[in-house]
């Protein structure tokens, strides 16, 4: 399965979200994906599987308990895909938070203006 793919779905997404804090059991992932989406358990465990399959995640034995973690190296190589599109809005991103950095300059000038008013 091609990463897009796997990465294309919201809720091995927000697996993948969970997971980049640090290692969950199978019942915590499931937990959270069962009251945030409304799916089955065994839904999860499928996606879970897929992840998994797909390399974006690792399991580990602890007892009777399956610890997951992320794999980075599958989204070190979509990275490595994006760097060619980050051209197109890296510069788009600099100018934002220039904008945002004049606005927030002005907005304390203002507000230091109104305590001090001369």
């Amino acid at each position: 399965m091609h990463a897009f793919d796997v990465l294309g779905d919201p809720v091995r997404r927000r697996i993948l979200e969970l997971l980049s804090d640090g290692e969950r059991t199978s019942g915590a992932v499931s937990a959270v994906i069962q009251e945030e989406f409304g799916i089955s358990q065994p839904a999860v465990s499928q996606h879970l599987r897929v992840l998994r399959e797909s390399g974006f995640a690792t399991v580990r034995p602890d007892g009777a308990r399956r610890l997951y973690a992320v794999d980075a190296d599958p989204l070190r190589d979509v990275d490595a895909w994006l760097a060619r599109f980050r051209r197109l809005w890296t510069p788009h991103l600099d100018a934002l938070a220039t904008e945002l950095a004049r606005g927030e300059r002005q907005r304390r000038r203002h507000d230091n203006d109104e305590r001090n008013p001369t």
